[in-house]
């Protein structure tokens, strides 16, 4: 079920605020839960099985570590639990992979085609940290079932993020205020992230899809993709995470934040410090520090470095593309490192052209079905293969989107933000403001309920991890 549905806005979650509100806090969480469930089941009804095995498995898993005194013995435990949990991601994301590499190799094997659980990235490496975690006596194991499987299966942030940490809501899952003001920023959030969504997102998706489908190919049309995916895809994922953070606020909880207008960085190291930030501290602190990071010799560190973004590609994907993905970051962080660093401080307009350059090949790469694919859409970008530079079509889809794109471009910028908050600052401008909010909110919720119902077009990119 998307959060962009007739069926989650108008059913599904006002039934789950009602019966959440309503209810004693002592049943708050097997509110959540319940509800939670019931998500995950509308859309994988099969694999509720696999996430209810492995909330069983975390949650006795948990409570072993911390009863275990014998520290070398809890450390094995730990280790044999994190293997279990991704054992199961291996399985069922990666089985195809790598019996297809072995087929490329010249085995005669038949692929199992299993379909993705839904999420199963986001639970896992959620389930991974939590275990790590009590381990390392960062948090005490969650004693109540009911609360444990509450945090790992919790709706607003399952299919898409941000990886909410245990250790940062353990407090919050056994007490947290509900306010009306509270209630009404969460609202506020979640109409912002729905907006960006369907208004912006699935607009540069149908871009997207003409400019593939183009029959007049241009040099131009390539870029324009290029351009229109990367925008797409921000909106796409921020826009989740937004609406993620404002369910978790309106049922009392604070997820930390997991996009900070990325596209304004001036360094690819910038650029992951605020894009999918869950996910790159993710990496960083359960894998990247723990490898030794970068107090180790400079070719231990290129080893680190290389399994973090190979891991990084990875878990976007079960594919060449996404590893050839990984793997460029690699090369341009450790450029940046070795000889790039001084120069980007330096000239920070030619950085941020470098960074979005950078960003624009890195998300061919990323939507390619194949590699191959992904050379070929690059080779044109840079050398033409004799194409026309530009075709009356690709200008045509300028005009006709420019206007989706403009805001866009805008948009991902703070520029928006800046303005408004400098306007609230103003006496005139504060009260303007809190007259008009909640119209501008109702407005937008009207016109994107208006384009759910008239469009069909709802993809949502993050599913596929």
């Amino acid at each position: 079920m998307l959060f962009s549905s007739i069926p989650f806005l108008f059913y599904f979650l006002p039934c789950t605020l009602l019966c959440y509100y309503i209810v004693p806090f002592r049943w708050k969480n097997f509110v959540l839960l319940l509800f939670s469930l019931v998500f995950y089941a509308w859309g994988e009804p099969i694999y509720i099985l696999l996430m209810l095995v492995s909330i069983v498995l975390g949650y006795i898993e948990g409570r072993l570590i911390e009863r275990q005194q014998d520290q070398k013995k809890a450390f094995w435990l730990t280790v044999f639990s994190c293997g279990l949990h991704i054992a199961f991601l291996i399985y069922f994301k990666y089985a195809d992979f790598l019996l297809d590499g072995l087929r490329f190799a010249g085995a005669s094997i038949s692929l199992l085609k299993i379909a993705l659980p839904l999420g199963i990235s986001f639970y896992t490496f959620q389930l991974i940290s939590y275990l790590i975690d009590v381990y390392q006596k960062k948090c005490a194991a969650q004693k109540s079932f009911v609360m444990f499987g509450a945090y790992i299966s919790m709706f607003p942030q399952l299919i898409a993020g941000p990886i909410v940490r245990y250790a940062d809501i353990a407090k919050q899952l056994v007490e947290r205020k509900l306010s009306l003001e509270q209630s009404a920023q969460g609202m506020q959030r979640f109409v912002i992230g729905l907006s960006k969504k369907v208004l912006l997102a699935n607009a540069l998706g149908e871009l997207c899809l003409v400019l593939r489908a183009t029959q007049v190919p241009s040099v131009l049309n390539y870029w324009l993709y290029a351009l229109a995916f990367a925008l797409q895809i921000y909106f796409d994922f921020s826009g989740y995470s937004d609406m993620a953070i404002g369910l978790g606020k309106m049922m009392g909880f604070h997820f930390l934040e997991n996009f900070n207008y990325p596209f304004i960085a001036s360094s690819i190291r910038e650029f992951w410090h605020r894009w999918h930030i869950s996910l790159s501290t993710w990496f960083r602190d359960y894998v990247y520090i723990p490898l030794g990071g970068s107090r180790v010799s400079k070719s231990r560190w290129i080893i680190n470095l290389c399994v973090v973004w190979l891991l990084t590609g990875l878990w976007h994907g079960a594919a060449w593309n996404f590893v050839l993905w990984g793997i460029l970051f690699a090369i341009l962080l450790l450029l940046e490192k070795v000889l790039l660093s001084s120069f980007l401080k330096k000239h920070k307009i030619l950085a941020h052209g470098y960074v979005i350059l950078s960003l624009l090949v890195s998300f061919v790469i990323f939507d390619a079905s194949t590699i191959q694919e992904a050379l070929h859409t690059l080779s044109i970008m840079f050398t033409g293969q004799g194409l026309p530079l530009a075709s009356n079509e690709v200008w045509y889809y300028i005009q006709s989107y420019g206007m989706v794109l403009g805001i866009a471009i805008i948009a991902s910028t703070p520029l928006f933000h800046k303005l408004l908050t400098a306007w609230k600052k103003t006496k005139m401008g504060n009260t303007i403001s809190q007259l008009l909010e909640p119209f501008v909110l109702l407005i937008l919720l009207i016109i994107v309920t208006s384009c759910l119902i008239n469009d069909s077009y709802n993809p949502f990119l993050y599913f596929r991890f």
